[in-house]
């Protein structure tokens, strides 16, 4: 039997760092590729806060990342991209041009600027993150980084806290590693449906104050066709976990990266679906 785990092993090619604002319950989380990482990115909350996913789409130019930021700070937090940019550009990382290599470094926030003593992640502190990474192996995980002040479950009024959360299956002998970030307005796995009970108490709606991230990495080569069907796959976990979910108050996104590119993976495609499903899941309840 194949199953996702939160025990998890390292992967060559990637790591992770977090800068933690604990005082300011915020903070940023860096996924670094040793190489420009071939990724795939999708939107399905309705208020998203993000940065280069253009570039990620199908027919771009580029395609591949250098790093991933996920951050708090609401739309604010992007600007800790130019860090993590300023960093690699020292270590001459980027997609090269006439000029200089230009770092490519997606990101995306979550909405945190609610918590007691607001603060936002800066340039310094994407950089920091950056220049900490660590071994899948060696990550913290909880109320660190982006997830220092997520929340979840803010739709009954008494949220919960999220945090950063990582999960692993093995396939098609390789790995897929899902990176969560749980601030959702809606409940996770909910003994009683909060739906009903929200449509009568809810006068005003939470606008762009929530949101879950996933970042879904695998070192099984891959196309970037079967990137794309891997961010579908993490926003349908998404969407079976947290009730309700890609509401208009979540800026919901999805990246899905491999190590490995290879053009011939129609065999591959139904497996990498499925393990991110499982993986992205067993993230979201280490939550609860």
């Amino acid at each position: 039997m194949v199953a996702a785990t939160t025990v998890i092993k390292d992967v060559a090619g990637v790591s992770i760092g977090h800068t933690t604002l604990g005082p300011a319950k915020t903070g940023c989380t860096c996924i670094v590729f040793d190489t420009p990482a071939l990724t795939a990115a999708e939107v399905r909350g309705a208020a998203p806060g993000t940065r280069e996913l253009d570039l990620l789409q199908p027919g771009r130019t580029v395609q591949r990342a250098d790093a991933i930021l996920l951050t708090g700070g609401s739309a604010f937090g992007l600007r800790a991209a130019d860090g993590v940019m300023g960093a690699l550009a020292n270590l001459k990382r980027g997609f090269p041009t006439p000029a200089i290599p230009v770092p490519i470094v997606p990101a995306a926030v979550i909405f945190d600027l609610a918590n007691v003593q607001p603060e936002i992640p800066s340039p310094d502190d994407g950089a920091l993150a950056l220049r900490t990474a660590s071994p899948l192996s060696q990550v913290e995980t909880g109320l660190v980084g982006v997830g220092t002040g997520a929340q979840w479950g803010k739709i009954t009024g008494q949220p919960r806290d999220g945090g950063f959360y990582l999960a692993q299956i093995e396939v098609a002998g390789g790995t897929v590693t899902a990176a969560v970030v749980v601030n959702a307005m809606g409940m996770i796995e909910p003994n009683v449906d909060p739906r009903g009970p929200a449509i009568a108490a809810m006068t005003q709606p939470m606008f762009g104050q929530n949101t879950t991230l996933i970042s879904v990495i695998t070192s099984v080569g891959c196309t970037h066709a079967t990137l794309t069907r891997m961010c579908v796959a993490a926003h349908d976990a998404l969407a079976r976990m947290v009730w309700p979910s890609h509401t208009i108050a979540d800026g919901d996104v999805a990246f899905a990266s491999t190590l490995a590119e290879s053009p011939d993976d129609a065999h591959l495609v139904m497996p990498l679906c499925l393990a991110t499903e499982l993986a992205v899941e067993l993230a979201l309840r280490q939550a609860r």
